[in-house]
């Protein structure tokens, strides 16, 4: 499924963007996508990206799961408390 994508692009991209679209006779969206592919591709960042040595121990907490449950719905009573209707 595609995600709709908002950016403020210089006008002198934009029409260098369109007009490969043109030559290349492809969509501006397919132009686009290669040329984030091509940069991921170059970039060391890219390859030397490990997702999981950079989330491990995300989901590790020194709480239990009921005490996070607990302390969550204190937050959300609080919050209502706080802001009522």
């Amino acid at each position: 499924m595609d995600n709709i994508f908002s950016a403020r692009v210089d006008e002198a991209t934009i029409r260098r963007i369109s007009r490969l679209a043109h030559k290349l006779h492809t969509t501006k969206k397919a132009v686009i996508e290669a040329a984030v592919r091509s940069y991921a591709e170059k970039s060391e960042l890219e390859r030397d990206s490990d997702v999981w040595g950079e989330t491990h121990g995300a989901w590790e907490r020194q709480e239990s799961p009921g005490e996070t449950v607990k302390r969550v719905r204190q937050a959300f009573r609080e919050s209502m408390r706080r802001y009522p209707r």
